[in-house]
């Protein structure tokens, strides 16, 4: 099984519709060499750790610019690793996925190289313009490290979104489709953020769980796409106005949620 996950992950990664020069590398830097490798990694963590559903992935434009936008849980990113994954195994054709890097992750030597050769560029918006302008995906978390930061029991929420990824989707007629990462939650059921620690560490904090290692647990999660929306403007409005659209999205991003709340069978 494990030889069938790196031989699919390396045709996948041929076949992404990318311009990779004679050595492997793309104009941003991203290596199909560490492409395979990493995602041989998410492959397994996919399939057969967090063993992920994915619904609506039709929605996702097969080529072209467009901006992934969901919530943010879990205590590390596990949300936008599984995301990632999700472009390049189930999209026909496969795609790769953008993410903007936090940028204390410049900070770690190999941890701020290995991001960049697979596609995660450090979180600027001169990054993200150029990304969408290469007709590329870009995910985004608007809820930011307060997204990850969310206690066990406050899974099922959202925290303020920002507003910049509402003007860069104007400013560069991007479309934006919703998703819902359900499950995050529960992989990590963080009961206390340790931020002391964190900033000893670099990382903006360390969450604590019932069993006191961030470790991420083998718990099932889902993914729910919906179906992209088309934001009218061009950036330059003021904040109530771009604040209105930001409350748009949160909202449908909401409700993506709650039908993966129900399907779980949990209450409100």
């Amino acid at each position: 099984m494990a030889s069938a996950l790196v031989t699919d992950i390396k045709a996948r990664v041929d076949r992404l519709e990318i311009a990779f020069n004679r050595d492997g590398y793309d104009k941003f830097g991203t290596s199909k060499k560490h492409l395979a490798i990493f995602f041989t990694a998410l492959g397994w963590l996919y399939r057969s750790y967090f063993r992920v559903k994915v619904t609506g992935i039709e929605h996702v434009p097969k080529r072209g610019r467009a901006m992934l936008v969901g919530n943010h849980s879990g205590g590390y990113a596990v949300d936008g690793a599984m995301v990632l994954a999700s472009a390049l195994l189930d999209m026909e054709p496969p795609r790769l996925a953008h993410g903007m890097a936090e940028k204390f992750l410049n900070a770690m030597p190999v941890a701020s190289l290995w991001t960049n050769r697979v596609g995660q560029l450090t979180g600027l918006p001169e990054h993200a313009v150029q990304l969408l302008e290469d007709e590329r995906l870009l995910m985004v978390f608007p809820e930011g490290a307060r997204g990850t930061a969310k206690l066990y029991k406050e899974r099922w929420s959202l925290v303020g979104f920002g507003q910049g990824f509402v003007r860069l989707a104007l400013q560069t007629k991007t479309p934006i489709v919703p998703l819902a990462f359900i499950g995050g939650g529960d992989v990590m059921p963080t009961v206390m953020n340790l931020y002391k620690l964190g900033k000893l560490l670099g990382a903006p904090y360390i969450p604590l769980t019932p069993y006191l290692l961030p470790v991420p647990l083998p718990r099932p999660c889902e993914i729910i796409y919906g179906e992209p929306m088309r934001l009218p403007g061009t950036g330059n409005e003021d904040d109530e106005h771009i604040e209105k659209l930001v409350a748009q999205v949160k909202e449908r991003v909401h409700e993506l949620m709650d039908e993966g709340r129900r399907r779980r069978g949990e209450r409100p």
